[in-house]
């Protein structure tokens, strides 16, 4: 192993809509039960993680680890426009302060793609006057509990729908979302529903421009209580790359998808970088995986390599340190996530040995979740959950993640962070 820096984040990241359960105010609940839905199912009572928070936080200090993310959801606290909602705030004060109660530095997010049910009829991103609406909600967050907290992801990947353009999914797909917001709008009684995780193709400039704008204000808005505080968003980040003679669809995948964000994150603090696969491209478009390869549930080859290549392209293009919100395999087989983990670490360490600045790592995700429009079938957790209890069980790969950490931490290098 190659060591890790002194201060170094180990931690494990989570997002509330998918983990707290009963989010009914939000735009994801709205949404997820207007028919027809292109989500599989609805997100119910989650991982009941709203009630079962303390005993989350005792899991991942239990594991060893000293940071935990997670997101403060909009809806919760402003469920009706212009009225905060006290205990919201106060709960998530709780966390925050939870987690220094467990030696764990609290990292979050403001924007894990839901919003609140009135800010979606307001046709969220595309209204002019939602940058002013995410920087109010931003401060709220700061004057209650911002003097606590580590860091601050404005946005969970807003480059996610040029993203999926590339995905490959089949045509319906994008048939039954247009339906979902049709369906939503009506049942609104508003012209245009609009909503971060179910995006038309003809709004991606728009929604590009407002979420934009609204990180600026939310920054200026964290910046304004705590200059130091540092700020950043994270962004969906495959390591592409091109095999002879495909450079060019390489590079336009990156322009389309990831280039202009990661020009914006370089007035930030920092750059968050949430990886999941290796994607090889020819001349004529991705390729197949090689004979054998063991896939994940997105029928790509898991590569432990993939972490590096996006996290060195991240830096590449923003010139600013990076911090690994999200890491993992979707697979239902633990023991190819249990051996995915620390080759993946060793060559993380082997680029911050290179050069690259990295400030921390946290695994997605603490448990199995609401994985959005495709229900509870995909497993990411390094924790199973009982779907009638909620028990939550560790499965080897938690075991193997900490056991990666305390050989990490105990070696840690007295080199400083970046």
């Amino acid at each position: 192993m190659t060591a890790f820096p002194t201060g170094f984040l180990w931690g494990v990241a989570t997002a509330g809509h998918q983990n707290e359960g009963d989010n009914v105010t939000s735009d994801t609940w709205f949404l997820e039960n207007v028919s027809p839905t292109v989500f599989r199912e609805p997100s119910g009572k989650a991982c009941n993680g709203w009630e079962l928070w303390e005993g989350d936080l005792d899991l991942v200090a239990g594991m060893g680890l000293n940071a935990y993310r997670f997101s403060v959801e909009w809806a919760r606290i402003e469920p009706v426009e212009g009225e905060f909602s006290e205990e919201a705030l106060a709960h998530y004060e709780a966390i925050v302060d939870g987690c220094h109660a467990r030696g764990l530095t609290p990292l979050v997010t403001l924007s894990h793609f839901t919003s609140p049910h009135w800010f979606a009829a307001r046709s969220a991103w595309l209204d002019p006057e939602a940058p002013a609406l995410f920087a109010r909600f931003t401060g709220a967050v700061m004057d209650r509990f911002g003097d606590r907290i580590a860091y601050v992801v404005t946005f969970n990947e807003p480059d996610l729908p040029e993203m999926l353009t590339w995905a490959g999914l089949p045509p319906f797909v994008a048939e039954l979302e247009k339906q979902t917001l049709a369906a939503a709008s009506v049942a609104a009684g508003v012209e245009r529903y609009r909503a971060g995780n179910v995006m038309l193709r003809e709004d991606f400039a728009g929604m590009r421009a407002g979420m934009t704008a609204a990180h600026l204000a939310a920054k200026a808005a964290v910046k304004e209580r705590r200059p130091e505080l540092p700020v950043g968003l994270s962004l969906a980040m495959c390591d592409d790359v091109a095999a002879p003679g495909g450079e060019a669809v390489r590079n336009r995948k990156r322009a389309e998808v990831y280039d202009y964000w990661l020009r914006l994150a370089a007035a930030d603090d920092f750059v968050g970088v949430q990886n999941y696969e290796r994607l090889v491209y020819g001349p004529d478009g991705l390729l197949p995986p090689p004979a054998g390869a063991v896939l994940n549930g997105m029928g790509t080859p898991v590569d432990p390599a993939s972490l590096r290549g996006a996290v060195e392209y991240a830096h590449q293009v923003s010139g600013v340190p990076v911090l690994v919100t999200e890491h993992g395999v979707s697979t239902p087989d633990d023991a190819i996530r249990a051996g995915f983990i620390a080759p993946s670490l060793d060559l993380l360490a082997d680029a911050i040995a290179d050069g690259i600045p990295v400030l921390g790592y946290c695994h997605w995700t603490l448990m199995d979740n609401f994985e959005w429009i495709f229900g509870y079938g995909p497993r990411l957790g390094l924790h199973e959950v009982d779907s009638e209890t909620f028990a939550r069980t560790a499965k080897p790969s938690a075991g193997a993640y900490a056991a990666y950490v305390a050989t990490a931490r105990a070696a840690a290098a007295t080199v400083p962070l970046p």
